[in-house]
């Protein structure tokens, strides 16, 4: 695509080099430029831009695009040096155009939330691929095609950057996916990655208190999440939590809510309960649907009436979609049970909110006895650690303290502010090495109890200062068991 193409519909002004100059690509990184890539210098690098703007050149970059003055010295007077208002919006719709919009032959569900983003979207894609609708999700976990997980160099993020999700919505139809599932973040929403992504339907399932140091507050918190409103065709929203409901206040026309509340366009009632099984009454002023899931717990039920509500907005028949709502299955890292010769219940999550936390412990028998091995991210919210000391208070009978991802942060301060949250006299010991607090929990736990190991779920790494280390709590659960075969073996 010549250049003159890619800008005819953009404001901004072009100095040097030729408008004909052929372009292939588009990449904000120097060290990532292809020869034939336009180089996006991103605002807060002004300082250094030069530095960039050389690196890329010399990689054989075709084109330089800045929303700030960059010392015109160092340009080839050869290559175009274009100004745009907005490099985050560009870079958007650059890619998304140098893809030929591939999301426009795409129906495309996106689904924001603090909590379940990962879960709802894969409970959409399993309904969906029970539509016979072939069905791509992308999001923390990966991408996945029908469930099958597909190889990527991309670097995992919840919501890609513009210029990796739009070759993979390219991807997604040559390859026949008429359906694809987005994690929206607020990081990825307030960046402008799904800008210029054509969205069919917006799913917003919470918000609390996490990510705010992030965002510079709870308001502009609220905002990333809403600009998911602005972008989608439809909307369907948790009417039982207060910011979501308020996304509907401005977007009536095209919102639609679910919730236990009877308020809501589809009102959830509970009919029972046992292990591993949650009837449900859904009722909308039209029907009234029976529909068994194999979860129990109000967030667990949430998640799996949000994928329906999904599904049913872009067309779903409901009667058909309530069928497919029993073999509904957790993604990986999702209260996943790891199955062990001892007769422990061993769960791994990714619960790193309260809210989240309290949600996976509501899940389990309260007659049993519950050991919690857990921690907080550091450089992250730090209010949250608190209320998580709280929840797990509450909850569990045990708690092993020790390291989630604690960053530039000391991991003793950090448990030291989770235990000022403890709300009685707690049990708790301390390991900062996460390999032995899982360890610990396993040996002290016998037949029958519960070991749950959260805040990590799916990640393969765990990172301390500025190095990411290998570390899977999956891994580091099955090597416990493996050694004491292979002990008893001995």
């Amino acid at each position: 695509m010549q250049l003159a193409e890619l800008l005819k519909d953009w404001p901004c002004s072009v100095t040097g080099g030729s408008i004909r100059t052929e372009i292939t690509g588009v990449e904000d990184y120097a060290q990532a430029v292809q020869p034939g890539d336009i180089f996006i210098v991103r605002k807060g690098k002004k300082t250094s831009g030069s530095r960039f703007v050389k690196e890329a050149l010399a990689r054989g970059a075709a084109a330089i695009v800045s929303e700030e003055s960059i010392s015109l010295p160092i340009i080839d007077k050869e290559i175009p040096f274009v100004w745009v208002p907005n490099t985050a919006l560009f870079l958007s719709y650059a890619s998304a155009k140098l893809a030929a919009f591939p999301a426009e032959a795409l129906t495309v569900i996106a689904i924001t939330g603090t909590n379940g983003k990962t879960t709802v979207s894969h409970f959409v894609s399993q309904l969906l691929n029970a539509l016979h609708k072939k069905t791509a999700v992308i999001g923390t976990v990966g991408f996945f095609i029908n469930g099958e997980k597909q190889q990527t160099a991309y670097e995992q993020l919840t919501t890609l950057q513009a210029k990796e999700l739009h070759p993979i919505l390219k991807q997604c139809v040559r390859k026949g996916v008429t359906h694809v599932v987005l994690e929206a973040s607020s990081m990825g929403l307030q960046q402008h990655r799904l800008d210029h992504c054509d969205i069919d339907c917006g799913v917003f399932l919470n918000l609390s208190d996490d990510h705010l140091e992030d965002h510079g507050g709870l308001e502009a918190y609220k905002r990333a999440k809403k600009r998911l409103a602005d972008l989608s065709k439809k909307l369907v929203l948790n009417g039982d939590d207060n910011f979501c409901r308020s996304v509907g206040i401005y977007d009536k026309k095209k919102s639609c809510s679910f919730g236990f509340d009877n308020h809501n366009d589809l009102h959830i009632q509970i009919v029972s309960e046992s292990a591993g099984k949650t009837v449900l009454c859904l009722q909308t002023t039209a029907s009234e649907h029976i529909v068994e899931i194999p979860f129990v717990g109000k967030y667990h039920v949430q998640n799996t009436i949000a994928a329906l509500m999904a599904v049913w907005r872009i067309g779903g028949p409901m009667e058909d979609i309530v069928e497919h709502m029993w073999s509904l299955k957790l993604p990986e890292g999702r209260l996943e049970k790891i199955d062990n010769p001892l007769g422990i219940e061993v769960y791994v999550d990714y619960a790193h909110t309260a809210e989240a936390l309290q949600a996976v412990l509501q899940t389990f028998d309260r007659s049993k006895t519950i050991y919690l091995v857990f921690s907080c991210g550091g450089n992250r919210d730090k209010a949250k650690r608190f209320a998580m000391g709280a929840v797990a208070s509450k909850y569990a009978d045990v708690i092993y303290l020790t390291t989630d991802n604690p960053r530039d942060e000391d991991p003793i301060v950090i448990n030291e502010s989770i235990i000022a949250g403890f709300t009685e006299q707690q049990y708790y010991e301390i390991y900062l090495d996460r390999k032995l607090a899982i360890h610990q929990a396993l040996a002290k736990a016998k037949k029958g109890d519960i070991v749950l190991v959260a805040g990590k779920g799916h990640e393969q790494t765990q990172q301390i200062k500025n190095q990411k280390f290998p570390f899977s709590d999956q891994q580091c659960i099955k090597d416990y068991f493996s050694n004491l075969i292979t002990d008893d073996a001995e």
